[in-house]
């Protein structure tokens, strides 16, 4: 009996052993694919349910150790998957540099301009939340439904040779000729009247005589000023043939910004946002950038409340007849960036892709509206 008592001590302690070598394989990144998927179930079989006494108390410990393990399991699988994302062939592309910026484009005396258009300075974020009566939300609306108008628009230029100075000129006239104003046009200085953001750019890229590429992506953020309310969009746009690990998070990139969106209603925490997102990010490996948000829209182009996309556990809920964006940023690398002496052009840090989806909702006591929807 001793001899049995005995052996089962040794079973128990090889089995302490194979999981602690595991372990140190997991954290270390040795053997991803096989040692922590089957960490559990290769150990609890080492175990006889005839251990009692200090025999107990080393499987109690083995127990404990396991319980500890579970939650690596889902980083594991995170990681496995960003591991064969970066696997796939990525296409090598020329790194972004700053080319001409042609001079702004003139708007007609009588179009209503914003108020910061009289000055360089950067507006400070305004502390009213965007709450509209029935005659703001109509207004709303026209100004959204002609801000996804000029989205889809540019988006029909999106091809190999295209400058993103030719796109901004016709976004620039599409905008005019309907009677509003390029609300980013002299915001803070700003010289566009658009902002394309390319490849490894995450946002607010300076159009300029650079020609778009076969397998480039483009971000494309409009937004227009029509009978004193900004309506604001975006969209990652495909140029050729892109890669399929790009294409992959251009799409997740726009689930993502829809996932946000599902959980918006009257009185849903904003915190909520982050979280959907986050959660549909992760299961692909992607990084969500944390450094820029969403933001209430309205008569005044960027106010409070600040719509984080990651994880939080800032206060605030929705309220019914508010507008704001929701506007995420995905990469394929990590979320570190760079800006541009320009003030404006943001880029990954390590030059990998980012892409970036946006609308403008509205909320109502049931759910969202989304005003820039073609």
């Amino acid at each position: 009996m001793d001899n049995v008592k005995s052996f089962k001590k040794q079973e128990a302690s090889t089995a302490m052993a194979s999981v602690a070598a595991s372990v140190s394989s997991c954290f270390h990144g040795e053997n991803l694919s096989s040692s922590c998927s089957s960490l559990f179930s290769r150990a609890t079989l080492a175990f006889s349910p005839s251990i009692s006494g200090n025999d107990f108390n080393g499987r109690k410990r083995f127990m404990v150790l396991a319980k500890r393990l579970s939650g690596l399991e889902e980083a594991m699988r995170i990681r496995r998957a960003r591991e064969q994302q970066t696997s796939t062939p990525i296409k090598r592309r020329t790194p972004l540099r700053r080319l001409k910026v042609s001079p702004r484009l003139p708007v007609p005396d009588h179009i209503l301009k914003p108020p910061y258009v009289s000055t360089k300075l950067l507006p400070e974020i305004s502390s009213e939340f965007q709450i509209h009566d029935e005659e703001g939300i109509a207004r709303m609306r026209a100004a959204c439904e002609l801000a996804a108008r000029v989205l889809e628009h540019a988006g029909t230029l999106v091809r190999p040779s295209v400058t993103t100075n030719e796109i901004d000129k016709a976004v620039h006239q599409m905008i005019i000729d309907n009677g509003a104003y390029p609300s980013p046009l002299g915001y803070g200085g700003f010289p566009k009247s658009v902002c394309t953001s390319v490849n490894e750019c995450m946002c607010h890229g300076i159009p300029d005589s650079r020609q778009l590429l076969d397998g480039d992506i483009i971000n494309i953020d409009v937004t227009v000023y029509l009978n004193g309310y900004h309506g604001d969009t975006s969209k990652t746009f495909l140029c050729g043939n892109v890669d399929e690990a790009t294409k992959r998070l251009v799409k997740v990139t726009e689930e993502c910004l829809e996932r946000g969106i599902s959980v918006c209603k009257d009185g849903a925490l904003f915190r909520k946002i982050g979280k959907r997102i986050s959660e549909h990010a992760e299961k692909f490996g992607y990084g969500v950038v944390e450094r820029f948000v969403g933001h209430g829209v309205g008569t005044v182009f960027h106010s409070e409340p600040l719509i984080f996309h990651h994880r939080n556990e800032k206060p605030g809920s929705m309220v019914e007849g508010q507008t704001f964006t929701i506007e995420p940023i995905l990469t394929l690398g990590r979320t570190e960036c760079v800006t541009w002496e320009d003030n404006w052009t943001t880029l990954t840090k390590d030059g990998s892709p980012a892409a970036q989806f946006e609308h403008t909702i509205l909320i109502t006591r049931t759910g969202a509206e989304i005003l820039t929807k073609c």
